[in-house]
C-alpha cells in the first residue's frame, strides 16, 4: 500500500512538512518494505489551487493514504473524492509517522483543519501607498481599480460577479 507524507526533505528521515498542497516535497512510501520515492512539489508556488494539485498528484502516483500537519478545504475534498484517507494534526519524521500509521495509532478525518489559503503565507506588507495609481487600474480611480480587483478576483475562483459597473459620474462643464 503507498502512502504520501508532506515532507521537508527527501529521505523518511526528514521532518513532516506541515502544509499539505505547499509542502517541499512529497514522500511515496510502500508500506510493505518502506521503499520510497521522494518528489519535489510542483504546486509549491502556485497562486491558488495549490492543494487540489497536490492531491491530484498523489493520487497520481497511487497513494491511498495521505499523512500531513495541515490540509484545507479544497484540498481535503479533491483527497476525498479521489478516495484517499487523510490523516491530519502530524508531526515528526516521515519515518515515525508511517510506523504509527501502520501501528494504528492514528485517526483519519474527512474534515479540513485550517482555511483554505493558509500556506500562503500572510505577512505584512512593506508598502507605503506611494503608487501613482498607473497599474493595471489605469490610474481611473480608487473605485474602478476595486472593482476591476474584484472582478479579476472572482474570475479566478470562476465565481461570476453581480455587480454593477463602475462608471463616473458626468461631469457638468
Amino acid at each position: 500500500m503507498k502512502i504520501a507524507v508532506s515532507s521537508s526533505g527527501k529521505d523518511l528521515d526528514s521532518q513532516i512538512d506541515p502544509r499539505f498542497g505547499r509542502c517541499s516535497y512529497f514522500i511515496i512510501a510502500e508500506t510493505d518494505d518502506m521503499s520510497f520515492e521522494a518528489f519535489d512539489n510542483e504546486s509549491i508556488a502556485l497562486g491558488g489551487g495549490a492543494g487540489i494539485q497536490s492531491a491530484q498528484f498523489v493520487a497520481s502516483r497511487g497513494a491511498v493514504v495521505v499523512i500531513t500537519g495541515n490540509c484545507g478545504p479544497n484540498a481535503v475534498q479533491a483527497l476525498s473524492a479521489a478516495i484517499i484517507e487523510i490523516y491530519l494534526g502530524q508531526s515528526g519524521t516521515v519515518r515515525e509517522s508511517i510506523e504509527k500509521y501502520m501501528k494504528g495509532n492514528m485517526k483519519s478525518t474527512s474534515k479540513p483543519n485550517v482555511a483554505d489559503h493558509y500556506g500562503m503565507g500572510g505577512g505584512a506588507g512593506k508598502g507605503r501607498g506611494m503608487g501613482r495609481g498607473m497599474g493595471k487600474g489605469g490610474g481611473k480611480g480608487m473605485a474602478e481599480a476595486e472593482a476591476w480587483v474584484v472582478e479579476l478576483a472572482a474570475q479566478e475562483r470562476k465565481v461570476q460577479v453581480s455587480q454593477k459597473p463602475f462608471s463616473y459620474p458626468e461631469r457638468k462643464s
